[in-house]
């Protein structure tokens, strides 16, 4: 049994991964953040999912490919909190609703249970909508304050998995799994993310951009 008090361990890769910075006026305004400077991880991601697999990972890197596209000059960090995110598809179809919650935590975007403001700043509802109609990509992401957009697509299909991999989750899901072959698909699973996030975190074909037309 684990102890709460002990420390927890995640897979060494995620320090790894890139992290994407953001300047959050929100976070600066209260406090939180000192000049509203915040650094995502991939392990953020994880927490707030529950889980690592592909999908949260090319969400996450979605997220920065979307973002430099957005603010293209390096002085220039994302504003957190004033980023529209439109998704194609239904909140609740496939993986959507995982993807959403992932560019949700990285651009502030908020449905309509989102952070009402203060004063009318920092607002964060309703920035975040669903079954939009899309040119191109999965997801949209537009600035607010001048308008400039881009939509993204993640292609998880160019870094495949295992062939192995379906065969030990089918043995873990159906409780056949020895040891061994539990301790092979957590491996194998792992290790595509492993690649999404670090092999694959400066491959233009990893996220297809698509700059849209004002």
């Amino acid at each position: 049994m684990t102890s709460a008090l002990s420390a927890p361990t995640v897979p060494a890769f995620f320090a790894d991964a890139p992290a994407i910075l953001v300047h959050d006026a929100l976070s600066e305004f209260l406090g939180a953040a000192e000049g509203g400077i915040v650094e995502y991880r991939y392990a953020d991601a994880v927490k707030l999912a529950g889980h690592s697999c592909p999908t949260v990972a090319g969400a996450f890197m979605m997220a920065r490919a979307a973002l430099r596209a957005l603010y293209p000059d390096p002085r220039e960090l994302p504003e957190r909190g004033e980023i529209r995110v439109d998704c194609r598809d239904a909140r609740d179809a496939g993986v959507t609703g995982v993807i959403a919650t992932v560019l949700g935590l990285v651009t502030g975007a908020a449905g309509d249970g989102g952070f009402r403001g203060i004063a009318g700043r920092f607002v964060r509802r309703d920035r975040l909508f669903f079954e939009q109609p899309l040119a191109s990509g999965e997801v949209r992401f537009t600035r607010l304050d001048d308008g400039r957009s881009v939509e993204a697509a993640t292609r998880l299909d160019r870094v495949s998995g295992d062939p192995r991999t379906s065969w030990a989750m089918s043995r873990c899901l159906a409780g056949q799994a020895s040891p061994e072959e539990a301790a092979l698909f957590r491996q194998l699973w792992q290790d595509r993310v492993r690649r999404v996030l670090v092999d694959h975190a400066d491959d233009p074909s990893l996220v297809d951009i698509f700059p849209v037309s004002r």
